[in-house]
This record gives structure tokens, C-alpha cells and sequence, in this order.
């Protein structure tokens, strides 16, 4: 048998269709195997140390000073203007309060300074993310949906006039942007968009036709980054076919409307609409990118986007953890305060563990993003998954420890519990991006079995995975040694158990999700285990070596964690028990409700 007719899942129309939003990105935008990305090298059996070490140090004194000063203002912001619960309540942010955001610059945080901005890199940008994360994440949405992802495709695709047009502008805060990809029919397939613009007789304007739900900043924005077909001919076959272009809107041009905000669970104080589109001619000065290369920009949007996620919720975590802390030291139970059980030392552990694990990789993103490594596709979609999962856990925690004091209204937690629920689902379910990741390993695993040639050759390869992977080049303090040999011998394991999926399932992989998600679950604690040890190193280098306890209690847990879903990929018993939980799930569906009757018969 022929390793082509086994393995190659990714060189096949029918797989690619069968998973349309995540096969698709991966085949575009994640097809160079010799990449040096740390993520995806894990799958190869590689722990690409390049990538791993020095913890990226990439702020000069100077731009140091900077953050902190714009620190000091804004913790002054958010302390004496800014009114969290209120805004809350009231669902919008006083117009006072914008102007001051205005004149701290909030708006044009990463716009060039010959555009009216303030410059900052990927890593000040980061920091100063914190502050929203800290005190109001409905602000840290707002700010976010204008200038990470509402004006990031002009700032990342834009022609020099189209950012000489609009960036002053934006930056300024004088008008809003929103991003408008989303729409009723389509959520995470976002290649699946209705809405259209068609180029007139003419050839000056596109005619914009569809609508947009759930769109941050829709009902305040005047700039809009638009995603529609068009129709394309094929150069080759002179076909024709609808291709995603981006589009800058103005609202000034006629025929957007938007509707009535949004009634939300949390992040209140952020606008949210939809967004209409009728007969609206954008000038084709206007178009993004390239004409059919709409989802090439959308997907570097929210890739580039993400960056930020992990050091805003870095900002959340520190701050839910000095609450609950300050809560065990003060409160006695049964004699002795609640610092003193093991209950309430173990919580606080996990959440020191968790904040710790997120902040070394949100910042090792940045960092290495600001050194201009090209590809972190994978790295970001990890990052945003962590951080939102482990601040909603953090946040479970602290209410947990505060006791019936934490579901009260006027004590706050509760609010932060209703912002955070957005962000497992937005810029990208997680769900979505754990199969992205998935996915793309399993593509690399597939591409190096091709060039294996047959069967016997590949396993030939998948034994020399047994071994370790190989030894690092970077010298690391000696008591890190055991976090460094459990990731070497981690890496090597789980590439060797992908692969034996690979050749298992061939190309009908793409249909396992529940597999998919374990193997995702596996790359996603490699990568923070790789995050905590290079961290940990760099400042032991600097005379710190407090951090090397958190690394090593990260990484053995993680390591344990890793063992037990390792063994739930290769278990023939673990998949009977997943079976059966599936057909649960589908004869549940089937029912459209829940399956079984009452207890009592009543």
C-alpha cells in the first residue's frame, strides 16, 4: 500500500470541502513545512529551540519608560474617571469618558506617529492591554474592535493614499471602525459570507449588497472593513467565481444602516449591532488587498489580532487572584483562616500556575512577533484559546473562595464572569481553533510522509521518534533540567502517536474532532511548557530564579495532564467510551430534547 492511498489527507479536494473553514486556512496559509514555528514543530517530533530561546527581551530602555508612563496615566484613568459598573449598567460609555481616552491616545495605540499615532510595538501594546483586562473589559472591547481588528487590515494591507486618508482620523478617535465579517448564515465558516458587491458598468464603484451581525462598534463606527463576493474569472479557465474581497466602507457613502444595540450577557458598555448594506458604491480606490483575496485579509486581521488577548486577560487574572488572595488571608472559618487549608492552597496554586503559564506565552508571542518572525499563526490561536479558557477559570476560582460574598452584585465578580464568557467564542471560537491547530499538524505529519516514499520507510521514521527529541544547544539552569527532559520526551511521544492516528484514520481524520481536540489539547501544553521553561531560564540568567518553582510545578503538571491524553489517543477503549458519548449526543438531536423520562413518572 502506497503511503499516498494511507496518509497524503490534506492533498484531497473531498477532505479540504469536508471542513471548509479550518482545512481551507491551513492549505492557504500554512503550507511551507520548512517553517522554523515552534507549534508546529512539535508535531514533527522537533523542539525548535530557536524559536523557544532567548525569552524574547525586545523593549529598549527608552520604550520601557514609555509604557510606563502611559501605565501611570492609565491606571489615573481607570481609577478616578472611568466607572466600570456603571458603564455596565448603562450599557454605554459617558462621551466624556471618550474624550479623555481621546487624549491619552487609547485610539491610535500601534498607528505610525506620521499618521497621527503613538507607535507602540506589539509588546508595549501588550502591556498597556493589561490595564482594560484589569479594570473594564467592555472599554478593552471597544478599543480593541476600533483598532485590533475595526482599521488593523488598512494599517496591515492598506495602499499608502488609503492610510493617508483614514489612519489620522482613527487614531485620533475623531470616527470609529468596526470589522464586518460575521453574518446569519455564516459564523466561524466565514467563507461562507452572502453578502455581495458587484462592480457597476461603469468600472468606478462596487454596488454593496448583505447585512452583518454582532458587530462591535456597528452602531458607532464610520469606517467599515467590509468582506463580500465578488465575481472573479479565473485567469486559467477563464471561469467565473465568487472570490472574498475586502472592502473600505464609509458610512458617508449612503446606503449603511445599522440596527439597535445589542442586549448582552457582558462586555455592555461596548456597542454592538448589525450592520446593513444596500446599494452602497464603494469607490474600487477602496478595496483591501486584492480583489478575491478577502480572506487572506481576514484571517492576517484576526491572526495579527490576537496577540493581545493573552496579556489583556493577564491583566483580569492578576488582579481575580489578588482578590481571592486577600479574601483567604482575612477570612476564618472553623477557627483558622482560610489560607491555612489545602482546599483553598491548591486553588490559589492553579491560578498563580495559569496566570503564569499564559502571560510567558502571550508575551513570547509579541515578543517574537516585534523580532519579525514571520509565521505564528499557530502560537496565536494557541494564546487566545489558553488565555480565555484560564481566566474563566480563574475567575470560577475566585468566586468559589469568595463564597456566597463572590455572587453578589455589588462585590463585582459577577460582572467580570458575564464579560469573560465572550471571549471562547469570538475572534475565532476555540473550538474552531483547536481543530485549526489539529489540522495543521496533521497536514505537516502528511507532507513528511509523502516524501517517505512507502509505508515501511515511515515507520522506519516513526521509530526513531522514540527517542527523545534532541538535546538542547542552549545551556538551562540545571534545575530546570526535568521540566526540559519531559518536554523533549513529550514532543517526541506525541509525534509518534498524530502519526499513528495519521495512518489509522487517513484522510477520514478530518471527520474526528473529538480526536482532533485531544491532539490540540496535547500541542497547546507543549507550547506553554516550552513558554514557562524559557521565561523562567531568562530571568534565572538575570539573578531571578524565583520563577523556576512556577515553571516546574507547570510543567510536571502539564506533563501528567499530556500522559493521560496521550493514552486516550492510542486507547481502543477510550475510543468505545467516546463512541458511546457521541451516540448519546445524536440520539439526543435526533429527539430535540433531553432522552430520558422522568424518575418518577410523573
Amino acid at each position: 500500500m502506497s503511503l499516498r492511498s494511507a496518509t497524503l489527507l490534506y492533498n484531497s479536494a473531498k477532505a479540504l470541502r469536508a471542513y471548509q473553514p479550518v482545512a481551507v486556512t491551513c492549505k492557504r496559509y500554512l503550507s511551507d513545512t520548512s517553517s522554523t514555528s515552534f507549534a508546529r514543530g512539535i508535531f514533527m517530533g522537533e523542539l525548535r529551540e530557536e524559536e523557544l530561546f532567548p525569552y524574547p527581551d525586545v523593549l529598549s530602555e527608552e520604550q520601557k519608560e514609555t509604557v510606563s508612563m502611559m501605565m501611570e496615566a492609565g491606571h489615573a484613568f481607570f481609577q478616578e474617571t472611568n466607572d466600570a459598573a456603571a458603564n455596565d449598567a448603562n450599557e454605554a460609555i459617558p462621551e466624556d469618558q471618550l474624550d479623555q481616552m481621546r487624549a491619552l491616545g487609547m485610539y491610535g495605540l500601534m498607528v505610525p506617529e506620521e499618521y497621527g499615532g503613538i507607535a507602540l510595538t506589539n509588546t508595549m501594546y501588550a502591556k498597556f492591554g493589561e490595564l482594560s483586562g484589569e479594570y473594564d473589559l467592555g472599554i478593552g472591547i471597544h478599543t480593541g474592535a476600533h483598532q485590533s481588528i475595526g482599521y488593523k487590515g488598512i494599517l496591515l494591507e492598506g495602499t499608502e493614499a488609503q492610510k493617508e486618508q483614514y489612519l489620522p482620523s482613527l487614531a485620533s478617535g475623531e470616527v470609529f471602525a468596526c470589522f464586518c465579517l460575521t453574518e446569519p448564515s455564516s459564523g466561524s465558516d466565514a467563507s461562507s459570507i452572502k453578502t455581495r458587491a458587484v462592480l457597476n458598468e461603469a468600472g468606478t464603484h462596487y454596488v454593496l449588497n448583505g447585512s452583518k451581525i454582532w458587530i462591535s462598534n456597528g452602531g458607532i463606527a464610520e469606517i467599515f472593513t467590509v468582506f463580500a463576493q465578488t465575481p472573479v474569472v479565473d485567469p486559467k479557465t477563464g471561469e467565473t467565481k465568487d472570490k472574498m474581497t475586502a472592502f473600505i466602507v464609509e458610512r458617508s457613502f449612503g446606503g449603511v444602516n445599522h440596527g439597535p444595540p445589542e442586549k448582552k450577557m457582558g462586555i455592555k458598555c461596548s456597542n454592538t449591532a448589525e450592520v446593513y448594506f444596500e446599494n452602497c458604491e464603494v469607490p474600487v480606490e477602496n478595496v483591501l488587498g486584492e480583489i478575491g483575496g478577502g480572506f487572506k485579509v481576514a484571517m492576517k486581521i484576526l491572526n495579527n489580532g490576537r496577540f493581545g488577548m493573552g496579556a489583556c486577560l493577564t491583566g483580569t487574572m492578576r488582579m481575580l487572584i489578588t482578590r481571592a488572595i486577600d479574601h483567604a488571608n482575612n477570612r476564618k472559618q472553623f477557627v483558622s483562616n482560610l489560607r491555612e487549608y489545602q482546599g483553598i492552597q491548591q486553588k490559589i496554586a492553579r491560578m498563580n500556575l495559569l496566570c503564569y503559564a499564559n502571560e510567558s506565552m502571550a508575551y513570547m508571542l509579541c515578543g517574537n512577533m516585534d523580532k519579525g518572525v514571520p509565521e505564528y499563526q499557530l502560537e496565536a490561536a494557541i494564546s487566545k484559546i489558553f488565555a480565555s479558557q484560564s481566566a474563566w477559570d480563574v475567575c470560577d476560582e475566585t468566586i468559589q473562595i469568595l463564597g456566597g460574598a463572590g455572587f453578589m452584585k455589588d462585590v463585582g465578580i459577577e460582572r467580570w464572569m458575564r464579560d469573560l464568557r465572550i471571549f471562547r467564542i469570538f475572534e475565532g471560537t476555540n473550538d474552531i481553533l483547536k481543530l485549526f491547530i489539529a489540522l495543521n499538524g496533521v497536514q505537516d505529519i502528511g507532507k513528511k510522509f509523502k516524501s517517505a516514499g512507502t509505508v515501511g520507510a515511515m515507520m522506519g521514521l516513526m521509530k526513531s521518534k522514540f527517542l527523545p527529541a534532541a538535546p538542547l544547544k542552549t545551556k538551562v539552569h540545571s534545575d530546570l533540567a526535568p521540566s526540559v527532559d519531559m518536554l523533549r520526551g513529550d514532543i517526541a511521544k506525541f509525534s509518534v502517536s498524530v502519526s499513528e492516528q495519521v495512518i489509522k484514520h487517513k484522510k477520514k481524520i478530518i471527520e474526528q474532532q473529538v480526536l482532533l481536540n485531544r491532539i490540540a489539547d496535547v500541542a497547546i501544553l507543549l507550547q506553554s511548557m516550552g513558554a514557562v521553561i524559557s521565561r523562567s531560564n531568562t530571568a534565572a540568567e538575570k539573578g531571578d530564579a524565583s520563577e523556576i518553582a512556577l515553571a516546574n510545578a507547570w510543567c510536571a503538571d502539564s506533563h501528567r495532564r499530556i500522559a493521560v491524553l496521550l493514552e486516550e489517543l492510542s486507547s481502543s477503549d477510550i475510543g468505545k467510551v467516546d463512541q458511546a458519548i457521541l451516540d448519546v449526543g445524536k440520539q439526543a438531536l435526533d429527539a430535540n430534547g433531553y432522552l430520558a423520562k422522568s424518575p418518577i413518572g410523573v
